[in-house]
């Protein structure tokens, strides 16, 4: 076994390598989610046509993503497993489209398997979102690596058929914190740098926890790792405010503004135009600018 890198560890990256290109993270990035699938719980059967996606895309880049985060299989809680031929279909047939037509973007595959994390980046894709932290599929830290692209690495508990039943915890942010201090030294021992932690708000974890996880996010810069944080639309807000995800956009605004102003590198969310407006709001005054 490689003895473990001495001292950079948990060393901070503010920066990216995205297939070449360094991405600088002192400002805080927006991640517009595109799910190509028919079931996902806010968006699902919207964008299952090449120019569904190329619109939604389109749109989304102009108010002012950063990635384009690709799902092509759902991870809501209880969604149906389909298969991996289907997902990377799915997958595939998207960022090609996306690629040819806007070479300049950066497209994030939203994937718990190898495989299609594998042909996601053959197609253009720049990073590897993997709810499952590793744990779904054993061969996808080693093929992160051999593809050399960022990866998210997001904490989860079982799968989207069982999560929900496994939010139990000892000491929740200790745990968490366990968690990503392991996957980290794996991933570091593979070589893998660009590394980016997400909380898993609404994996694993009921509401009560996620604003738990929320309210005390500064604990995660330990890791000093970027922070990914998805709070779009999530049930933490509609059910607390009593309202369909559809009316949660309000609710996502003040969540996004809160993780931002803990220090959230990189939202995630349906609503591009509404986050980047945020990000520059919570900027403006801290001696930067958004360029």
């Amino acid at each position: 076994m490689k003895s473990a890198p001495e001292n950079n560890l948990f060393s901070p990256n503010k920066t990216l390598n995205l297939r070449g290109r360094l991405l600088d993270l002192s400002i805080p990035k927006v991640m517009g989610i595109l799910n190509v699938t028919p079931d996902s719980f806010y968006d699902g059967g919207r964008f299952t046509t090449e120019a569904s996606v190329l619109q939604q895309t389109e749109k989304m880049l102009n108010e002012g993503a950063t990635f384009i985060d690709v799902g092509a299989a759902s991870t809501r809680p209880g969604a149906t497993e389909i298969s991996p031929e289907e997902e990377r279909s799915r997958a595939v047939q998207a960022i090609k489209a996306i690629h040819k037509n806007f070479p300049d973007a950066f497209i994030s595959i939203d994937t718990y398997r190898a495989d299609v994390a594998d042909a996601a980046v053959q197609e253009g894709a720049a990073l590897v979102n993997d709810v499952s932290g590793g744990s779904l599929d054993p061969a996808m830290f080693a093929r992160v690596a051999a593809l050399n692209v960022p990866y998210v690495l997001m904490h989860m508990r079982g799968n989207p058929q069982t999560m929900t039943q496994l939010a139990t915890y000892e000491n929740l942010r200790k745990d968490l914190l366990d968690y990503f201090h392991e996957k980290i030294y794996q991933l570091q021992l593979l070589g893998i740098k660009d590394v980016v932690v997400d909380p898993g708000f609404g994996f694993a974890k009921g509401p009560t926890q996620n604003f738990e996880l929320l309210h005390h996010l500064e604990d995660f810069h330990i890791l000093n790792k970027p922070l990914l944080v998805g709070l779009s639309r999530k049930s933490m807000i509609w059910k607390t405010l009593n309202i369909a995800p559809a009316d949660a956009l309000n609710g996502t605004t003040v969540l996004n503004t809160l993780a931002l102003a803990k220090g959230a590198a990189i939202l995630r969310v349906h609503d591009v135009k509404e986050a980047v407006q945020a990000v520059t709001l919570i900027s403006t005054g801290k001696g930067t600018h958004n360029g």
